[in-house]
């Protein structure tokens, strides 16, 4: 579980998956509350969501988890369709979208089960 939180937190702090807008959707009144003060950088804002996640919502527990399911269903995937492509404005997205018939039938099941804001 320490590694789900870790990696959760992470997410959270990078926003650069196909989850990030529920993510900051689900999230941001948590953050705002829980980690506002905290200047982003060298893993304190990880290491607040992590503090934190017990007491954040329910919706952004499940919106921080079905992250890291996504990540590792398809992270080796993406890295390899979509080599180079920097975070940010949906670019990572697009081309996951791009390429969505040649990923792994565990990875678009992850990617739609997020679209779907299920897990």
């Amino acid at each position: 579980m320490a590694i789900t939180l870790a990696s959760a937190a992470f997410l959270a702090s990078m926003g650069t998956t196909a989850q990030e807008r529920p993510v900051r959707q689900a999230c941001a009144a948590d953050l705002q509350q829980r980690c506002g003060g905290i200047e982003p950088g060298s893993g304190r804002l990880k290491a607040c969501v992590k503090d934190n996640f017990a007491v954040l919502s329910e919706p952004c527990k499940e919106a921080l988890l079905a992250t890291v399911t996504l990540v590792k269903a398809c992270k080796d995937e993406v890295l390899h369709t979509c080599p180079g492509v920097q975070p940010g404005g949906g670019r990572i997205q697009a081309c996951m979208k791009e390429h969505f018939a040649e990923y792994s039938d565990p990875c678009r099941l992850a990617l739609l089960t997020a679209k779907l804001g299920r897990h």
